[in-house]
């Protein structure tokens, strides 16, 4: 009798441990689906998929003032991808351009405009990220002709040229500022659409303006409100169209890596964060810079 009064204690202590486990699975999925919708906004990171090849498992190639550098495989494989990386050290590449190993990244990793995105945010993506099927896919290391080039490289960007931002702890939630943070910090419009100078130094003057040579040398449209040479001839709508689907207001598609963002991303995002995005770009001032 004694031992048998043992049997609801146990009963009850097992209750409790299976519900705490599934309440703690259902908190990381809904984690990583709001990091999901992080990813939409942030293009799909379309930067670390190869066209036409395996998402997500990195291997693009970035021209780079006197190198070229290989964007990094983000699936949950131990070897080759995130997989033996702390959560810690995913962030710290993020926003701080930290290698687990300890060494600096190269700015082609934007870690100075996602030191801007929100704590919540962050966390979420950082939650979807472990969600990536492990694929094992080996990255081609950096090539240059100069010697110890990341540390110099890496040294004289952060000495002259970073410019991190502080975090929040919650994004923004609607009008000019939502679409501003998307665009600052999480879609980085501007890593595309703002020209860099031959060391790769973004030109802030002409933030948006548009490129001749885009990360991959093709011309990149100027997408401030210059009624000449920008989109200011565009309304809120032309503009939210085109990131959920792909068509200017003349009803031509749009091609190369905006395409692909679109595709990989932008065009699962809601209504309502696209026209912020609209209505942040036609706040930034006009900049007159004719690209085509």
């Amino acid at each position: 009798m004694k031992g048998n009064t043992c049997l609801p204690a146990i009963f009850v202590l097992l209750l409790f441990f299976a519900l705490k486990g599934i309440t703690a699975g259902q908190q990381q999925s809904e984690l990583a689906q709001r990091g999901e919708y992080v990813f939409a906004l942030a293009g799909g990171c379309a930067c670390h998929s190869v066209p036409k090849g395996t998402p997500h498992t990195g291997g693009r190639e970035f021209p780079i003032p006197m190198a070229k550098v290989y964007s990094t495989n983000l699936t949950a494989d131990k070897e080759t991808g995130l997989g033996q990386w702390s959560d810690q050290q995913i962030r710290d590449a993020m926003v701080k351009g930290r290698h687990r190993n300890g060494k600096r990244l190269l700015p082609v990793m934007p870690y100075e405009e996602y030191s801007g995105m929100a704590e919540e945010d962050l966390n979420a993506l950082i939650g979807y990220l472990r969600t990536l099927k492990p694929v094992r896919k080996e990255i081609p290391a950096l090539t240059t002709w100069l010697p110890f080039y990341r540390p110099l490289a890496t040294f004289v960007w952060s000495a002259l040229f970073n410019r991190a931002s502080n975090t929040r702890a919650k994004a923004p939630l609607a009008g000019v500022e939502r679409g501003r943070y998307i665009v600052e910090h999480v879609a980085l419009c501007g890593d595309c659409h703002t020209p860099r100078n031959f060391l790769g130094v973004p030109d802030r003057s002409l933030y948006l303006a548009g490129s001749k040579k885009g990360p991959f040398g093709e011309e990149i449209p100027n997408i401030t409100s210059d009624k000449e040479t920008g989109i200011g001839e565009w309304s809120r709508t032309d503009i939210a169209e085109l990131l959920l689907t792909g068509t200017k207001p003349d009803l031509d598609n749009i091609e190369g890596l905006m395409a692909e963002v679109v595709e990989a991303g932008y065009k699962k995002i809601r209504r309502e964060d696209a026209l912020a995005i609209a209505d942040y770009l036609k706040s930034v001032p006009p900049v007159k810079n004719k690209i085509k």
